[in-house]
C-alpha cells in the first residue's frame, strides 16, 4: 500500500527523487532542459508529498503558491519501475487537497510536449490545455494546463 508523506524540499528522499526527474527531463528536453531546469530550482518549496512503498520512496510533487489564489504543480515524479500503478494520480490528489486546505482556488502547471504520459495523467485527473502563461508563453514544447478546486469536496 502507498503511504503519502507530506514534507517539504529539506526531506531528502524528496531530493533524492528530484535528482532523478532532472536526469530523466535531460534526456527528454534535450537542448532546451537548460531552460526549463531555471524554473525548477527546490529552493522555498515548503509543500511537497513523498509516496512511499514499503517504506522506499518511489514519487513525489510538489505545489508552490504562483498568485495567491493559484498554486504551481512541480516536480511531480515517480520511479520509472514503478509507473502504471496509479502512484503519480495519489501523490496528485494528494497535492490537490493540500491546496484546498491552503485556500487555493485553482492549480496550474507546465509539462512538455515530451511527457505525453504526464499530459494524459493531468487529462485524466481534470485539468483543462490553457494558453501558456509567463515563462513559457512562446515556448511550442511546454503544454500548460489547470483545474478549479472545489474546497469543499478536496476536505
Amino acid at each position: 500500500m502507498v503511504e503519502l508523506a507530506r514534507t517539504d524540499s529539506d526531506n531528502p528522499d524528496f531530493t533524492e527523487l528530484v535528482t532523478l526527474l532532472d536526469a530523466d527531463l535531460h534526456v527528454r528536453d534535450g537542448d532546451d532542459h537548460s531552460f526549463f531546469a531555471q524554473f525548477n530550482k527546490l529552493t522555498n518549496i515548503r509543500h511537497a508529498v513523498v509516496a512511499y512503498l514499503d517504506s522506499l520512496a518511489v514519487g513525489c510533487g510538489a505545489i508552490k503558491q504562483y498568485t495567491p489564489d493559484t498554486a504551481e504543480v512541480k516536480r511531480m515524479f515517480v520511479l520509472p519501475e514503478f509507473r502504471g500503478q496509479g502512484i503519480a494520480g495519489q501523490v496528485l490528489q494528494e497535492l490537490e487537497r493540500w491546496a484546498a486546505e491552503l485556500h487555493f482556488k485553482k492549480l496550474i502547471l507546465e509539462t512538455g510536449k515530451a511527457q505525453p504520459e504526464a499530459i494524459r495523467l493531468y487529462t485524466k485527473s481534470g485539468f483543462t490545455v490553457i494558453p501558456n502563461y509567463g515563462q513559457y508563453q512562446n515556448i511550442e514544447s511546454s503544454v500548460c494546463m489547470q483545474k478549479a478546486l472545489n474546497q469543499e469536496r478536496m476536505l
